[in-house]
């Protein structure tokens, strides 16, 4: 479990290859998944974050990790442009389809809001 918070971290601290903004809205989703249906919500996810980064302005980022030593727990890391962007995302068709998927296959789910401290981004 310390190697999945050192890895979200790690991730926090060098995804938003934008300039730090201290109005953006930076939060991570921890879920537990239904084993039996770890592929099935794995596909809508992707599909979801997918869908999201390339039509909505607002959304910056999404990571998406699995613990090693149990796949159905997930954590997400999401990077929003600001609290409007996060509340017009909730409200999209692709994020309630997303949610209407999924209802039966998460069994938790945990929204950490937190602050974005620092960066460290490799150049190209």
């Amino acid at each position: 479990m310390k190697k999945l918070f050192l890895s979200i971290w790690i991730i926090t601290l060098s995804a938003c290859a934008c300039a730090q903004n201290k109005n953006q809205m930076v939060r991570l989703a921890k879920i537990i998944v239904d084993p039996a249906q770890l592929v099935q919500y794995n596909a809508a996810l992707k599909l979801q974050m997918e869908t999201a980064v390339k039509l909505e302005p607002g959304v910056l980022t999404y990571y998406a990790v699995a613990d090693k030593s149990d796949a159905s727990h997930i954590t997400i890391l999401e990077i929003y442009a600001d609290e409007a962007a996060y509340k017009k995302h909730i409200e999209t068709p692709h994020f309630k389809k997303y949610k209407a998927t999924v209802q039966n296959m998460v069994k938790s789910l945990q929204l950490v809001d937190v602050d974005l401290i620092g960066k460290a981004v490799k150049g190209n």
